[in-house]
């Protein structure tokens, strides 16, 4: 039984990855169940997996029907968005995209918190704790106003100095040829592009 419900979950992490979550409950056999729809009728868990860039498995995921998330954090985003004169669907795309509204979320590669903020930024910013959503929002709010400035608002450079920095935008002239870059950039975009018509 447990190997079956092994082969079950695995066979639901691409799932998982796309819609970053999926409900874990026992039906009325005691039988563990995993699904990615809410159950009705029974107590749940929700499991959720950041889509982090560098998975290869997210490559797969199909960024033009993930489901929006227009309620977590909005006001902070809001606020945090018109503070440093930033676009609030492009704050709110890049959440998606770098923890799924997670705030605990750690990448494989050490980035903290909702916009995935590395700990050599964090004093920089202010931030103390980077797993508090007011906190790694304004500090990753403010350094997308700082890209956006240097690079003269041309979004596609600023989201790939975000994920890979200055340095390689300026060293390539242009988004870097690493494939991971790449995808994020594009994944922002899609997610960029619905946000800003919801």
């Amino acid at each position: 039984m447990r190997i079956l419900l092994s082969l079950i979950v695995i066979a639901l992490l691409p799932i998982a990855v796309a819609n970053a979550q999926v409900y874990k409950f026992v039906d009325e056999n005691g039988i563990v169940n995993y699904s990615t729809e809410k159950p009705n009728n029974y107590r749940y868990k929700t499991l959720t997996f950041p889509c982090y860039v560098g998975d290869a498995k997210c490559r797969k995921v199909d960024w033009e029907k993930i489901p929006l998330n227009y309620q977590s954090f909005a006001s902070i985003i809001e606020q945090a968005a018109r503070s440093y004169q930033v676009d609030e669907s492009l704050v709110r795309a890049i959440i998606h995209a770098e923890s799924a509204f997670q705030p605990d979320a750690k990448s494989p590669r050490g980035a903290q918190g909702l916009m995935q903020l590395i700990p050599a930024n964090q004093p920089r910013y202010g931030i103390s704790d980077p797993y508090h959503p007011g906190q790694n929002i304004y500090g990753g709010t403010q350094h997308l106003a700082e890209l956006l400035e240097e690079f003269d608002g041309d979004v596609e450079r600023v989201l790939a100095a975000y994920n890979a920095g200055a340095n390689a935008v300026r060293k390539y002239d242009g988004i870097p040829p690493y494939e991971e870059t790449q995808e994020y950039v594009r994944r922002v975009k899609i997610l960029h592009r619905r946000y800003a018509g919801g």
